[in-house]
């Protein structure tokens, strides 16, 4: 990297700000009171939320979409976060998907933990795709907001700061609501490319390196679900069982509400299933494999009988809702009644895959598939 050139006004800029925050530390900690505490929640979780729901799942996936007014909360919120507008960050995340491991990918881990997290943005060259970001450059709230980023970031943050010293100690406002809050911003979500493709489990998509973390998922707005991100990018919700943290499909739905988004886009839990019977199938085939029991041999036959019947179901079901579409009245009847059975023998076939990859990965392997 010592031959490519320093993107010096980003450097500087991050380099300022962690040197400012440790600098300033000692002078500061007397005056942190609860003020000061709470200003840097509130900030930090409208910043934070408005890269997860705005740059991310709305601008850079077209998760969902939704109204002007929404638009216009992430896109001024998210300046709170300096990272730039949502045009380019689109720009890098989308070549990151399209490309990730690679090269080409801008933050890829396989060029090491650091670079991923934030090395790579003191030397990357932006070679910008205008066909990649085509239907944001048509939007008229996005091109404003790169167009005048960083008049809309200094007043926001100006506005923000003003706003902190009324309530604390103006040198505590400027350590805790603005320099700690940019400092954790940047480094929960330079997290999800450096550490979800390191630590986690790879539950969906085992041949990439991003992974399931249930830890970043808390630091990050619900993100840390990468491993089912990049499986199913199309998704508004990364974390998609009742039971996850994820504020910011919580967020995106609550807005659907009140109509401020529409058309959430989801990933239908049958395909979801289709895809880990088939990963975990040949999983659990390969390590089988190298057993020379009696049992593994019984059990590779279940694997794959369980595999196929689920499969032939799904492919059923599929047949079943396409003709349904086209179907006069009288079929559609037929249908439905079809359609139920398939949807409970799909749900008793997965309840039996699971229980017998379970059994199976505790007999033989690590308990790491479903």
């Amino acid at each position: 990297m010592l031959h490519r050139k320093i993107n010096w006004t980003t450097l500087v800029f991050v380099a300022s700000y962690h040197l400012l925050l440790v600098g300033l530390a000692p002078f500061v900690f007397g005056a942190l009171t609860w003020t000061a505490w709470l200003g840097f929640g509130f900030t930090f979780v409208a910043g934070g939320l408005a890269i997860t729901a705005g740059y991310h799942r709305l601008y850079a996936h077209r998760a969902y979409d939704a109204r002007p007014v929404f638009e216009w909360a992430v896109l001024l919120a998210s300046t709170l976060a300096f990272q730039w507008s949502a045009l380019v960050w689109s720009h890098d995340h989308r070549l990151h998907h399209n490309h990730v491991d690679t090269d080409k990918d801008p933050y890829s881990v396989k060029k090491g933990f650091w670079h991923a997290h934030m090395l790579w943005l003191f030397t990357y060259r932006r070679e910008f795709d205008t066909a990649l970001v085509a239907d944001l450059l048509r939007n008229p709230r996005v091109v404003f907001q790169d167009r005048y980023y960083l008049a809309l970031a200094v007043g926001v943050n100006a506005v923000v700061l003003g706003l902190a010293c009324l309530f604390m100690h103006p040198l505590a406002a400027l350590w805790a609501v603005v320099l700690l809050r940019i400092f954790a911003v940047h480094h929960c979500t330079w997290f999800i490319n450096s550490l979800a493709h390191v630590w986690g489990s790879r539950t969906y998509a085992r041949e990439l390196s991003a992974v399931d973390n249930a830890v970043l998922a808390f630091l990050t707005f619900g993100e840390g679900y990468h491993n089912y991100h990049h499986a199913f990018a199309a998704d508004y919700r990364n974390g998609v069982r009742w039971y996850h943290f994820d504020p910011t499909k919580w967020l995106v739905r609550t807005a659907s509400f009140i109509g401020l988004t529409s058309r959430l886009r989801v990933i239908q839990d049958v395909r979801v299933q289709k895809v880990l019977v088939s990963k975990d199938k040949d999983l659990l085939l390969n390590r089988l494999a190298a057993e020379v029991d009696e049992l593994s041999v019984d059990l590779s036959r279940k694997l794959e009988h369980l595999a196929d019947v689920f499969d032939a179901n799904v492919a059923a079901l599929s047949g079943a809702l396409a003709e349904f579409r086209d179907a006069s009245k009288e079929k559609r009847a037929l249908l439905r009644i079809e359609i139920r059975r398939l949807r409970r023998e799909i749900r008793a076939n997965w309840k039996a895959w699971v229980a017998l990859t379970r059994w199976t990965a505790r007999r033989y392997a690590p308990a790491h598939c479903h």
